[in-house]
């Protein structure tokens, strides 16, 4: 079989660029901003805070790119956060001698199966993913309060190597911005350079043709959304060792946060474009929003109204690029 490539548009798609050009200056202008009204926006104690949250939205983040890419959404991501949580501080309560490992390995998996569900739902089922992922969001989050039970798991309960680990750091940089880096630096290359990627981008362009190419859709598919689903099962570990205190409502609005990253930086709804380097960004930009605001003594209401205009000017670049892409395409044709 024929190697795989996705089209032109799909792996440099120079809006995609552009618009991570954008974050950066954004970024950049924000944090000026901010800093010149409140110097203590760029103190030591600021910015780890915000490095740490970054990392735990941008992890989930790059699982989201993922499945976004392949022309769907997984909405369920929240609420797998909340279970991995919740699951991985009651272990580690109830035996406080479990290595660090063992909690991260028990959030990949319990994330992995919550994904699996999802995708043999949306192939299988025949329904869309939208559809399918709000279901489970609900019933991942309605599983979490029956064990709860109304209790939490607090912090004085779980072990200190547990805790700590969320504050530890190697040569400066906390651990949890060094998993981010590496899930995220692996995930982007997974996608840029290997043939898995190069289908998936493959799908989200054009699924009937990727069928008619032979690609393996459906495992392709189930791939995308266990990727998804572990990497929200990560982020619950990390949100448990940050935070300490666990109870059924944790993660609650975070897919929508995941989602406003990932659209923000760059990874197209409608499929096929974008990178997960711009999901990165797009979680570090709301994050440093999100700071700044409350720095400023700004109501978090703009928060929102925000990042829903930086969806609707995304959604509309996208557009915009679909439309010029067409247009480039039928004038070649038409010069053929």
């Amino acid at each position: 079989m024929a190697t795989v490539a996705s089209p032109p548009h799909a792996r440099q798609n120079p809006l995609a660029k552009t618009r991570e050009l954008g974050i950066v200056i954004a970024l950049a202008a924000l944090v000026a901003y901010t800093t010149v009204s409140q110097p203590r926006f760029l103190s030591a104690q600021s910015i780890r805070d915000i490095l740490l949250n970054t990392a735990i939205l941008a992890v989930m983040a790059a699982g989201q790119a993922v499945v976004v890419i392949t022309r769907n959404i997984d909405l369920s991501v929240g609420s797998v956060l909340g279970v991995s949580a919740f699951t991985v501080a009651s272990m580690m309560s109830a035996d406080p001698g479990l290595p660090m490992v063992v909690a991260l390995v028990t959030g990949l998996v319990v994330g992995a199966v919550a994904g699996l569900l999802n995708g043999v739902l949306v192939r299988y089922g025949r329904v869309p993913a939208l559809v399918v992922t709000l279901g489970t969001m609900y019933i991942f989050r309605g599983l979490i309060y029956s064990w709860a039970g109304g209790g939490q798991v607090n912090a004085d309960e779980l072990p200190t190597h547990f805790l700590q680990f969320a504050n530890d750091s190697i040569l400066g940089v906390p651990w949890l911005v060094l998993i981010a880096l590496v899930v995220v630096g692996g995930v982007a290359l997974l996608m840029r350079n290997y043939r898995l990627g190069r289908e998936l981008y493959a799908m989200g362009s054009s699924p009937s043709a990727a069928e008619l190419a032979g690609i393996k859709v459906a495992r392709n598919l189930l791939t995308a959304f266990i990727v998804s689903g572990a990497l929200a099962g990560l982020a619950g570990v990390l949100f448990a060792s940050r935070f300490g205190t666990i109870d059924a409502s944790a993660g609650n609005g975070y897919e929508l946060n995941v989602v406003a990253a990932v659209v923000v930086g760059g990874v197209a709804v409608s499929g096929g474009s974008g990178t997960v380097w711009g999901a990165g960004l797009g979680a570090l930009l709301l994050t440093v929003i999100g700071s700044a605001l409350t720095v400023l003594d700004i109501n978090q209401f703009w928060q929102q109204a925000i990042v829903g205009a930086l969806i609707v000017l995304a959604i509309c670049a996208d557009r915009i690029v679909a439309v010029r892409i067409a247009r480039s395409l039928r004038k070649r044709d038409s010069h053929v």
